[in-house]
């Protein structure tokens, strides 16, 4: 049976502009959308999960393996690019540090962390998790921006175009032995 690489973006959050970003939780439209995501990935028969540290992670990650009756593990690494002490911006302010963020991959542009210290940190942590669980199909629950990272790189197309397409939630499933892209789904 094949093995594949599940990586999914958190549901829908709710957004409180007073706290940072990485203390979000998930909406209620967000735990009903990630019920509809957990659905969608039985053909694909998941049998280990994983979930950044951020609370809107752990809740989407938290009901697939509630559906699935797998025990959640929530892995050093895979948490978002580091944004903890940029204060909130708004939706065009975002977007435009998200546009120089992928455009000048080596430069602090917003944050902490650079494009490609983000990269290198999530791949680093995803491939940990994938040599430990070779030979199970694997769920990472995790964030837009370094999972358009990964597979930027992955497929050689547009990190940006990636990003944009990525709703909330969303997944991209890649086989385990060949890196290639098998599904990509994106819920609203």
């Amino acid at each position: 049976m094949k093995k594949y690489l599940i990586l999914i973006k958190h549901s829908l959050p709710e957004i409180v502009e007073s706290l940072p970003a990485h203390e979000w939780r998930l909406s209620d439209e967000g735990r009903v959308r990630a019920q509809r995501l957990a659905e969608q990935l039985t053909p694909f028969h998941p049998e280990a999960i994983f979930s950044s540290i951020e609370p809107k992670a752990k809740e989407t990650a938290a009901i697939i393996a509630s559906r699935y009756n797998l025990e959640l593990y929530v892995a050093d690494g895979l948490h978002e690019h580091d944004r903890s002490t940029t204060p909130f911006l708004s939706t065009d302010q975002f977007q435009a540090a998200i546009r120089e963020f992928f455009e000048k991959p080596d430069t602090l542009v917003f944050g902490s962390e650079t494009a490609d210290e983000a990269y290198t940190r999530f791949s680093t942590a995803v491939n940990t998790v994938r040599k430990n669980y070779a030979n199970e199909t694997i769920v990472i629950v995790s964030h837009g921006t370094v999972i358009a990272l990964l597979v930027s790189r992955l497929l050689g197309i547009s990190d940006l175009l990636i990003w944009s397409e990525l709703g909330l939630p969303s997944y991209v499933v890649f086989d385990m032995r060949t890196n290639t892209l098998i599904a990509r789904k994106n819920f609203v």
